[in-house]
């Protein structure tokens, strides 16, 4: 049987898990979700939540896992959507490796309404002044890789709209 896997990207504040829980609500796929974030050691939140920026060191283990985890949930018959921020190119390479067939939302808009949203979140680890490491460290989707770019200005709605149509869910 055929699966699907979506990954929803994007620097943090971006509304990865809002849109994420709201394409898997309207999909007529039954997707599987998961917050990456779940997937980060103890080390990692640390750091982040002290104010330090991961480096790629501290990025691959985190990565590999949630490839891992899209493989056996394919080859249980699942389809996944999930949450990444996927910045880099070879973050995007690296989750490729997994399931057969990977498509990628990336949520992006002006630094400044993410700030914003960022400034009002509750309970959250990662600090609005890593914003700009990530927004830094973020490689734009190539032509050559499977996904969509959707506006974060848009509401929502609109944007879990746009993801179900573009993406064919």
């Amino acid at each position: 049987m055929s699966t699907r896997h979506i990954v929803v990207m994007g620097v943090s504040g971006s509304g990865k898990t809002t849109i994420a829980r709201g394409i898997a609500d309207a999909s007529s796929l039954r997707l599987t979700f998961a917050e990456a974030d779940e997937f980060h050691p103890k080390a990692n939140i640390e750091k982040m939540e002290s104010g330090v920026p991961l480096t790629d060191e501290d990025r691959w283990p985190w990565l590999r896992a949630l490839r891992d985890w899209m493989v056996e949930r394919a080859a249980a018959g699942e389809s996944t959507i999930i949450t990444c921020s996927a910045l880099k190119r070879t973050y995007r390479d690296l989750l490729r490796e997994g399931p057969p067939s990977l498509d990628f939302v990336h949520l992006d808009g002006p630094a400044e309404v993410i700030r914003e949203r960022m400034s009002g979140r509750k309970g959250h680890f990662m600090p609005p002044e890593l914003l700009q490491s990530q927004i830094d460290t973020l490689e734009p989707l190539g032509p050559d890789e499977s996904g969509v770019v959707l506006d974060v200005r848009k509401s929502p709605e609109e944007l879990v709209s746009e993801a179900v149509r573009r993406l064919a869910l």
